[in-house]
């Protein structure tokens, strides 16, 4: 059986959409598309509802086939603090889930798809999430299904945000691909938008969608597909 491939940008406002276009032309010229990571709010006061660029940005890139995955509500995660759903109580990220529920779909961009910032979620969220509607949660270590209490194990590499970017981390990231595309495993690869205008870190990533391609990896997005026969993390 063929392995997947999985490519996730996190970060995608105003001013990164430059540096997101030019690389999501570089998957599509792959066949390869995308799911966005998408938060209402960022630490430094941005708001993605007055960001309406970047709404009908990622607006017309799901309705040609790219996916949106709530990404938390306003706490990116770094090498230095946990993430925003790392340890939060279940009553607490009730309140933080249907405050970012409410927002996106205010936006349009409702999702049933949910990926914690630093990919790390407390029991608590992992109770909370299907008690307000949500299917999946990709976390760093697989892609749960939240209806069927089922999950597919591979691992999520990434770049930015939580996630190294030194260039030895970005070799690395590229072997771990290749290794896993070998296996005919699921290829997880996320980068935030920051580091895309960065030839190394963009050149990795592409390096590593290249190889599972090579290795036979079908190209795929963060969706629940309600037929028990279809493969949980496609």
């Amino acid at each position: 059986m063929a392995g997947q491939l999985i490519v996730s940008i996190s970060g995608v406002r105003d001013r990164t959409l430059a540096d997101v276009e030019a690389f999501r032309a570089d998957l599509d010229r792959r066949h390869v598309p995308a799911s966005y990571l998408v938060a209402p709010r960022r630490k430094g006061g941005y708001r993605l509802d007055a960001d309406p660029e970047a709404v009908q940005w990622l607006t017309d890139r799901r309705a040609g086939g790219d996916a949106i995955v709530m990404h938390g509500y306003d706490e990116a995660a770094t090498k230095k603090r946990r993430s925003e759903f790392a340890t939060l109580p279940a009553h607490e990220a009730n309140l933080r889930l249907m405050g970012a529920d409410r927002v996106l779909e205010h936006l349009g961009l409702r999702t049933r798809l949910f990926a914690a910032p630093g990919w790390t979620v407390s029991q608590g969220v992992v109770t909370t999430l299907p008690r307000n509607g949500f299917r999946l949660l990709a976390g760093v270590d697989g892609v749960t299904d939240l209806v069927r209490s089922t999950t597919s194990r591979a691992r999520v590499l990434g770049i930015g945000e939580g996630f190294l970017t030194e260039p030895w981390w970005c070799r690395t990231l590229v072997l771990s691909a290749e290794r896993t595309a070998r296996r005919s495993g699921t290829v997880r690869i996320a980068v935030a938008a920051g580091q895309l205008k960065r030839p190394g870190p963009r050149q990795a990533v592409l390096d590593a969608v290249e190889l599972a391609l090579m290795h036979g990896c079908v190209p795929a997005v963060y969706q629940w597909d309600a037929k028990p026969a279809l493969t949980d993390a496609a």
